[in-house]
């Protein structure tokens, strides 16, 4: 019996698991994502015998999107001085697993989505379907979630600092070339591409696989200090006055072409004013 609401955990055989998420219309991260991750990741990690996890998702159009930025004061908060925020240790815990993580990526990935894709081991991507970006400067706050952390490593400064200033979304062929993802891949390939490579890897010593990530992760894995200090200024930018502001003009861009076509192409209309629409 699957004991979470929002994700899917499955079990293909004993060495592989597929989790699947689903928070419709548009796959939000929300509070309760955070804490079923959380407790997901940690089951897994138990397991002795599982070598690679999928993740994939069973929202249309949407694969892991932005925070739900309405209900940010409901989202699991440190207890105490020193504790590490829940968020943070996820992206951590994921990025160190003893299991390979498998990002296969249908659909807009972005914000905290495209965090915790970065925090998986192989990014697979429909060419014709997934899209990528980073919104929080164009709403006006900060990436906390790694996505500062983990782009200049993997793209390089200036192209990270594109991503992240401009707002904007790229589409699976642009992240490849970028180095974004793995590999970028026809959608109607994809399944079988992930499921091959899946097989391919468990067929191998999980000794052998999660001692290697570990030598690869000491060498480009960020300090966890820089994920605790990102979050820490993602909460407090929050705060900043130009979050309402630009909150407000993206409720007034709604009411023009709707909120479906603004969270589709999200990363376009960041850049837009009303009376440009």
């Amino acid at each position: 019996m699957n004991p979470y609401k929002l994700l899917r955990s499955e079990r293909i055989n004993v060495q592989v698991a597929k989790v699947t998420f689903a928070n419709p219309p548009v796959n939000l991260i929300s509070p309760e994502t955070v804490s079923e991750l959380f407790d997901l990741i940690t089951e897994l990690s138990k397991d002795e015998l599982l070598k690679a996890v999928i993740f994939a998702s069973r929202t249309e159009d949407y694969f892991y999107n932005h925070f739900d930025l309405s209900k940010f004061g409901d989202f699991p908060k440190p207890q105490n001085d020193g504790d590490v925020p829940l968020w943070t240790d996820i992206i951590f815990r994921l990025s160190q697993a003893p299991f390979i993580s498998i990002a296969l990526i249908r659909g807009r990935t972005r914000g905290g989505g495209n965090e915790l894709a970065l925090a998986m081991d192989l990014r697979y991507a429909s060419k014709e379907k997934a899209f990528f970006g980073q919104p929080e400067v164009g709403t006006g706050i900060l990436p906390g979630g790694g996505g500062s952390e983990w782009l200049p490593r993997v793209i390089g400064r200036d192209r990270a600092l594109e991503v992240i200033l401009t707002g904007m979304d790229y589409d699976a062929e642009t992240a490849e070339k970028y180095g974004w993802i793995t590999r970028s891949v026809s959608d109607d390939e994809l399944d079988s591409f992930v499921d091959n490579i899946t097989e391919r890897l468990v067929s191998f010593d999980k000794q052998a696989l999660i001692s290697a990530k570990s030598q690869i992760n000491r060498a480009s894995l960020p300090p966890r200090e820089d994920f605790l200090n990102s979050y820490k200024e993602f909460s407090e930018s929050m705060k900043w006055p130009s979050l309402i502001t630009n909150l407000q003009n993206m409720a007034e861009l709604a009411s023009h072409v709707g909120p479906a076509e603004l969270e589709k192409n999200l990363g376009y209309y960041l850049g837009v004013r009303k009376k440009d629409v």
